[in-house]
């Protein structure tokens, strides 16, 4: 380490000045204000099966972006007064899901801190906030997505993005445990594609290997969400260790409401920490509301779900999830002043 250390410095150096050079020549006039909002969700979920029922909250989640220069910018999402830390040590920033500082520049961006790990699928990019549990797979629900790391990403053309990071292995808490990820997305018209290849360490010199296709059609007012995503220690099983497919349609034809089903099927392994470990079927239908015309801020939901294996529980949840804007609040409490 000590040998290389010289090298990592000049090459800390390097990079700093052509940043620097690269910032003392831009002008670019820059909004410098952040963009401070809390979400939070809250509701009540009723087991059919053992009518068993409990009201329940996400906590809160405190956002954060904004710039700190013409190429600089930054991002954060953070829980709080989360139900899955209350009583514990927070000391080791697990209540942050990202914490971003990015440089760009050109047709290239560069980031560093905690970031979900690019993992191609829809179902496994939404957020927290914006899924239902016993609607989601045991992978969404159980995989370690959050950690830290670098990544680089090259737009070679508008709605394009080639991404690679390496990061703290997901599946390991050991030192010189990483992971390596590279992924694709593509927009157009009517598709849009997060593709990925990954491998993630779990010990010394072996990796799990995984490929993930996610797919997103847009038909008229309709939108079809259809993932596969498969994982495994060897390539000879890569597609049956490990998987995961899902089928999601949507009609998004009204501004005041979204409705959707969905049907997925998982083999779940031992190379992630489930709680069930086996083939699992689970599907449900669901409904959400925007009572507000201006914005959606406001959401309310109805779901019903139900799966074979993992708990054979028919749910039913309902609840309300609502955005609050500081930054927008707080200039219009100024510019109510001012008149």
């Amino acid at each position: 380490m000590k040998k290389l250390f010289p090298f990592y410095l000049v090459v800390f150096m390097a990079i700093s000045s052509a940043i620097f050079a690269q910032e003392a020549e831009d002008t670019t006039a820059v909004d410098y204000i952040p963009e401070i909002s809390l979400d939070t969700r809250l509701g009540f979920n009723q087991c059919l099966t053992d009518k068993s029922g409990r009201f329940y909250s996400d906590g809160i989640y405190l956002n954060i972006d904004g710039n700190i220069s013409p190429h600089f910018s930054y991002s954060s999402n953070i829980r709080i007064f989360s139900p899955d830390y209350l009583g514990e040590d927070v000391t080791t920033l697990d209540a942050i899901n990202w914490l971003l500082i990015t440089y760009e520049i050109g047709d290239f961006s560069f980031s560093a801190g905690k970031d979900g790990v690019y993992v191609g699928g829809f179902e496994y990019d939404a957020n927290e906030i914006d899924t239902y549990f016993d609607m989601s797979s045991l992978f969404y629900n159980y995989f370690e997505c959050w950690q830290w790391g670098v990544s680089a990403a090259w737009y070679p053309a508008e709605g394009q993005s080639l991404m690679l990071q390496i990061n703290n292995s997901p599946l390991s808490f050991e030192e010189n445990h990483f992971g390596y990820n590279l992924a694709w997305r593509g927009e157009w018209d009517c598709y849009e594609s997060y593709w990925s290849a990954n491998l993630w360490q779990y010990d010394r010199g072996k990796y799990v290997k995984s490929l993930n296709f996610g797919n997103m059609f847009y038909v008229g007012d309709f939108s079809i969400l259809a993932d596969y995503m498969t994982r495994s220690t060897s390539l000879s099983t890569l597609f049956s260790e490990d998987f995961t497919a899902v089928l999601q349609p949507a009609y998004e034809g009204v501004e005041w409401g979204r409705f959707f089903a969905k049907v997925g099927y998982e083999r779940g392994s031992e190379i992630i920490d489930y709680e069930f470990v086996g083939d699992n079927l689970y599907y449900g239908v669901g409904a959400e509301f925007f009572p507000l015309k201006e914005n959606k801020d406001i959401r309310l939901h109805a779901t019903w779900s139900h799966n074979t294996q993992y708990s054979g529980c028919h749910q039913i949840n309902v609840g309300l999830t609502w955005k609050m804007d500081l930054t927008k609040a707080v200039k219009h409490i100024l510019n109510h002043h001012k008149d």
